[in-house]
């Protein structure tokens, strides 16, 4: 099969280094600067009254960072991998609220609430943490996921592991049954009752 005009475009932009060294350098660079202007952690300049960052303090500082970052082709090759097993996800999570909202009728909002909304934030917590754990590599090209399930199967018979486990699960079960749930504000209410009384007085 005959290579498309534009699958040969991306293969070019891949050779002169666009994936590998553009992009991860303006990923990095956007969100170090970004962080930096929100945290203003390198200080605040005072011009007529108004309070500004120091936006070239800031913008140096990511850009030495950026460049740093795609100096190192193994942080490269996590971001990179990270980033694609993220939108995976990020797919996924997508393709589930289609599958539900079409079980919602026309006008329905489809948003997760109380316990769901809770259950899938951890869920996705987790899964970031497993997907840069898979990317991160050791000498051996192994990933530090592959790594810990192994050491957990070789050695899940100890003592010491198992007591681990135990308490982890004994933590979270105990976390979910002792978490008080948050109760609304019925200051509204009481409102609106003595808005109505005072129309009643009318």
């Amino acid at each position: 099969m005959a290579e498309s005009t534009f699958r040969g475009m991306i293969n070019f932009l891949g050779q002169i280094g666009i994936y590998d060294v553009v992009l991860p350098f303006l990923l990095v660079f956007t969100i170090v600067f970004a962080v930096l202007e929100k945290t203003k952690i390198l200080g605040v300049e005072k011009f007529q009254g108004e309070v500004y960052t120091k936006k070239q303090l800031n913008a140096i500082t990511a850009f030495v960072i950026a460049f740093l970052v795609i100096a190192s082709t193994r942080l490269v090759s996590l971001i990179n991998e990270a980033l694609a097993n993220t939108v995976i996800l990020l797919i996924l999570s997508v393709m589930f609220l289609l599958l539900i909202g079409s079980f919602y009728r026309e006008g329905e909002d489809v948003f997760l609430q109380g316990g769901w909304r809770t259950f899938f934030t951890w869920m996705m917590f987790v899964s970031i943490i497993l997907i840069f754990l898979h990317a991160v590599r050791t000498k051996d090209n192994q990933s530090w996921l592959e790594w810990f399930w192994g050491f957990i199967r070789g050695n899940w018979k100890n003592e010491w592991v198992a007591s681990l486990i135990f308490v982890v699960v004994v933590v979270v079960f105990m976390y979910f049954i002792t978490k008080t749930p948050e109760r609304g504000n019925g200051k509204g209410n009481g409102g609106g009752n003595g808005n109505g009384g005072g129309g009643a007085n009318h």
